[in-house]
This record gives C-alpha cells, sequence and structure tokens, in this order.
C-alpha cells in the first residue's frame, strides 16, 4: 500500500523530507514524537530514517536522520519523486519499501523511471 508521493522540493533535498500529516495514521509512534522506520530501497539495502512529527496542533511529519544519506546515494535532485509504501506482513509486521523516481520521456510522454543508485 502507498503511503505517499512526493515530487522533491529544495528543502526536501538539501535539509529533510517533509509530507502530509494524514499520512501519520499508518506509522506508529508509540506515543513519542518520533519513529525510526526500517525501509528497504530499490536495491534492497536496508536503511533506518527517522520520522518526526512536530508537538501540538499541527502535526506535519518529516524524514530526518537517514534521509540526507539517501538523498545522496541515490543523487536526487529537486523534481524527482520519492514514494513510500507500506507492505503488512502476518508473520513479519509492517515492512516499508522506498523509491526514488525521475521523470523521463517516452515516445513524447513524461514517465517516472526508477533511479539507479549513484554507487
Amino acid at each position: 500500500m502507498q503511503i505517499f508521493s512526493k515530487v522533491l522540493t529544495d528543502d526536501d533535498v538539501r535539509f529533510r523530507f517533509s509530507f502530509p500529516a494524514h499520512c501519520l495514521q499508518h506509522l506508529d509512534f508509540a506515543g513519542n514524537n518520533y519513529v525510526d522506520l526500517h525501509v528497504k530501497d530499490s536495491c534492497g539495502e536496508l536503511r533506518v530514517i527517522r520520522c518526526l512529527k512536530r508537538d501540538g496542533d499541527y502535526d506535519k511529519p518529516v524524514l530526518s536522520k537517514g534521509w540526507r544519506q539517501f538523498v545522496k546515494y541515490y543523487e536526487l535532485r529537486v523534481g524527482d519523486m520519492v514514494v513510500l509504501h507500506r507492505e503488512d506482513d502476518q508473520n513479519l509486521g509492517s515492512q516499508f519499501r522506498i523509491e526514488a523516481k525521475r521523470s523521463i520521456q517516452l515516445f513524447g510522454e513524461e514517465d517516472w523511471g526508477e533511479v539507479p543508485r549513484a554507487n
């Protein structure tokens, strides 16, 4: 199940990645203001990316610790897209997968292709 997809802004690439608050319902904060998401990237590498939510009325979440490493690893830039999926497994529980996509022209139409890792 897709939790969100977002085209990256300058702040997303340079600092931290913000996404809509309605996506919080898919994450288990267990009473804290952060959760460490264990996500697999498109290369199958397991990454830990911290998701923070602000206290108070404005819960807008951001991906912080581990996010910049992911950006560097895939050489992401403004205009690329990130997609986060949650897959529920009866034996393993919730698993997360993150994808990086880049706009490409295919037969005169815009499409989104997978961004290969830089290294």
